[in-house]
């Protein structure tokens, strides 16, 4: 039996320094990243210009009681005629608000915590270790109602402390681990060689390779935030004198807009929930496909070289313009009685 080796095969040169940046943006090109950042841009757009897009005063009662859509009420009224459009778009700030500053505080106090115990080590470990674990089994819920049920005013800034309190144990045991991977690296030990200060390894060295994970924690906390802030207002804790989509769910139910057809009342807040909600999602699973490559799909997947019977790849450079490459020289060890066997 023979097998031909003539064939040879001129895979690419190394990428450029141009394609590697490029490489770098490969979250952004994401089908799923795109969708999720574009809704997401929506809505934050709609909590910074809501206010004085909001056609009506959302407490302003008039005689327009239960109206369905219309031109003059385009998600209709309640029972005491406020425009429910106007709430909704009221309400967008103070939702946005509590899930970005509860994300933001439980991401500084995972990152804090975890990196400095993963990285430090000994007594340092087991004392921050032991303050994650104690933080870890606090139900958050629960302790924000008996908070409000000590504070007059359950604002949104004590909302937002109280979650991000409650959440950062679980990102920093994540982070943990990933740096007790990190910290034996080749390039980690060269630079401790070289006299590194502690916290300049960390911050140049660990941190890096820690952003996808650090960026999918807060992104899962902000939709733990978000839900946990509807939940609250739904149920009557936070302060219903505060608008947002928990607040217009609160009303509706308590008024039975169910039982009396008025369906434009708690629809709107419903699928504002959804879409924020599946935006925030595409853009973790986005990540999630960044930092694993057995989830990444086929465009932008690394090229790929086919193998066949009779066909050696052989790597070499790529011959400049106005040059003849020579054919490839034959592999040593290689002799004709094996090619003619």
């Amino acid at each position: 039996m023979s097998v031909a080796a003539t064939d040879v095969a001129v895979l690419d040169d190394p990428p450029t320094p141009a394609a590697a940046g490029r490489a770098r943006f490969r979250f952004l090109r994401g089908g799923k990243t795109r969708t999720g950042l574009a809704i997401l841009a929506f809505f934050l757009l709609i909590a910074v210009i809501g206010p004085w897009l909001a056609p009506y005063d959302p407490d302003a009662m008039s005689d327009q009681l239960l109206q369905p859509p219309s031109g003059e009420h385009w998600f209709g009224t309640t029972h005491t005629g406020q425009d429910v459009l106007s709430q909704i778009l009221v309400g967008t700030r103070g939702v946005l608000l509590v899930g970005f500053l509860a994300g933001f505080l439980a991401t500084v106090l995972s990152v804090l915590i975890g990196v400095s115990a993963g990285f430090l080590g000994g007594a340092a470990d087991e004392l921050l270790s032991m303050l994650s674990n104690v933080f870890l089994v606090i139900p958050g819920l629960p302790l924000i109602i008996i908070i409000a049920s000590f504070v007059e005013d359950t604002g949104d800034l004590l909302i937002a402390a109280v979650i991000a309190l409650t959440s950062w144990a679980w990102g920093a045991r994540v982070l943990r681990a990933q740096t007790l991977s990190l910290r034996r690296r080749d390039y980690v030990e060269a630079s401790r060689a070289t006299g590194e200060s502690t916290w300049r390894i960390i911050l140049f060295e660990i941190m890096p390779n820690l952003t996808a994970v650090i960026a999918s924690g807060f992104v899962g906390t902000v939709i733990f935030a978000i839900l946990s802030e509807i939940t609250l207002a739904f149920i009557g804790v936070a302060d219903i004198s505060h608008w947002n989509w928990g607040t217009v769910l609160f009303w509706a139910q308590s008024n039975q807009a169910l039982a009396q057809g008025a369906w434009w009342w708690f629809v709107p807040a419903g699928l504002c929930i959804a879409l924020l909600g599946t935006a925030l999602a595409l853009i973790n699973f986005g990540i999630d496909e960044f930092v694993n490559p057995r989830l990444r799909t086929a465009g932008g997947a690394d090229r790929k070289v086919r193998m066949r019977v009779g066909f050696t790849p052989v790597a070499r450079a790529a011959t400049p313009p106005g040059r003849t490459g020579a054919p490839a020289p034959e592999p040593s060890g290689t002799s004709s009685k094996e090619h003619s066997a």
